[in-house]
């Protein structure tokens, strides 16, 4: 049974993540640094309870939606958004692939 529940997303600055919550618990992160043209997000890290019920892809989706619309060049260093992005399109997403090895 699919229970509804409480997610937020905040990007926090300071720390350069934006971090995802369910139930009011914190669930994970995503990892970025940014400059005026760019972001790379670098790192995501999902608690092990949250794993397999889609709180990952929550987090890569509305952080990925939030550096496009800044109109920001998104730069996927961590290989968890790598995938994400190379599976789910993300309306008005520029993209700067790193060179590096295929990912599998």
């Amino acid at each position: 049974m699919n229970e509804i529940r409480n997610i937020s997303i905040t990007r926090n600055d300071a720390s350069g993540r934006y971090h995802i919550t369910v139930d009011g618990q914190e669930a994970g992160f995503v990892a970025f640094e940014q400059s005026d043209t760019h972001i790379a997000f670098t790192h995501t890290e999902l608690l092990d309870a949250f794993q397999g019920q889609g709180v990952g892809s929550r987090l890569a989706a509305e952080a990925l939606a939030d550096a496009a619309s800044q109109g920001l060049t998104i730069i996927p260093l961590c290989p968890y958004m790598a995938r994400y992005l190379e599976r789910h399109p993300i309306d008005g997403a520029r993209i700067d692939w790193p060179t590096s090895p295929p990912r599998s």
